[in-house]
């Protein structure tokens, strides 16, 4: 395996603002909720953070709101032992995120970014020009777009791995889409590219939209596991643990941080995508986004049982 993996996250911090409750309201209705709770999150946020667990080098490049959502949020980077070199302020309030849990782990999330919009692309060039070292360069759609494509392509300047969370979804420039060595989407996600909007249901499907963008492709297929496009142009599915799911928010993105890490430590591909799954399966076990990713002790006990580190 590779030294010391370092994972460069360009994206999005939000404050979770969590419901459970029994049903999500009709428009018009009111409903009594079960329990409420507040918590960190933003994709890049949670990538960031699982990527961190699995003891990697963190560097997070954002900007955070002159509130005190910022001030938590950036004292929570270093407690957690992220990089915060190029975590810029602005005036304004930080992004939230309003979300509804359903008893299943079913969630429906609104995402308000707030200060993720002053995020510029000098900004994103300036830190990846400026650190050294990194194998791997993530980024989500929760900032604008030409501040990924920046990233993106200064990431390549200096040899890394660019990989594009596409979420939530939005139409992805065809020059951003060129810079992206992996696009890492769920199902509806997937489909939101696909130009006859077809779901992943058939590894044709995912082959043709693979060539079609001439990138490779690791859908997260919920409980399902992950099928990915491989080098010699077929697809490859990994199975999910089998767990009971009770709370869905953040999945994704443990997937996308453990995978990242997974490269960047030098891992076979498969395994890359297992260690992903691994992850993502553990945290669905308990309530929260960040709160439910395993501890850096239980992310250790994670790659030894699924067999990824010998």
């Amino acid at each position: 395996m590779s030294a010391q993996p370092h994972v460069v996250v360009v994206g999005s911090t939000m404050i979770d603002m969590v419901a459970y409750v029994k049903k999500v309201p009709h428009a018009g209705e009111t409903v009594i909720g079960d329990s409420f709770a507040l918590g960190f999150g933003g994709k890049g946020a949670n990538q960031a953070v699982m990527a961190r667990r699995l003891n990697a080098t963190v560097s997070m490049v954002n900007t955070l709101g002159d509130d005190v959502f910022g001030d938590t949020t950036l004292t929570n980077f270093q407690e957690q032992g992220i990089d915060v070199t190029f975590v810029a302020r602005a005036p304004g309030a930080s992004g939230v995120a309003p979300i509804w849990v359903e008893p299943d782990g079913t969630n429906r999330i609104i995402c308000v970014p707030g200060a993720n919009n002053a995020m510029t692309p000098a900004q994103a060039k300036s830190a990846l020009e400026s650190l050294k070292g990194y194998q791997i360069v993530i980024g989500q759609l929760e900032i604008p777009q030409e501040v990924t494509l920046e990233a993106f392509k200064t990431a390549h300047k200096y040899g890394a791995i660019t990989i594009l969370n596409p979420a939530p979804f939005a139409p992805i420039s065809q020059e951003l889409i060129a810079e992206c060595d992996w696009i890492i989407p769920n199902e509806s996600e997937f489909a939101g590219m696909h130009p006859q909007g077809l779901e992943p249901t058939s590894d044709q499907i995912i082959l043709e939209l693979s060539a079609t963008l001439n990138t490779r492709f690791a859908v997260t297929l919920g409980d399902k596991g992950a099928a990915f496009t491989t080098q010699d142009g077929k697809v490859h599915r990994v199975s999910a643990p089998k767990v009971t799911a009770i709370d869905t928010t953040g999945a994704g993105d443990a997937f996308v941080g453990a995978f990242a890490v997974g490269l960047a430590l030098g891992l076979a591909e498969e395994r890359a995508i297992a260690l992903g799954c691994a992850c993502a399966s553990d945290s669905v076990t308990r309530l929260g986004t960040q709160s439910s990713y395993p501890t850096p002790a239980q992310a250790q006990e994670i790659l030894q049982e699924n067999s990824l580190v010998r």
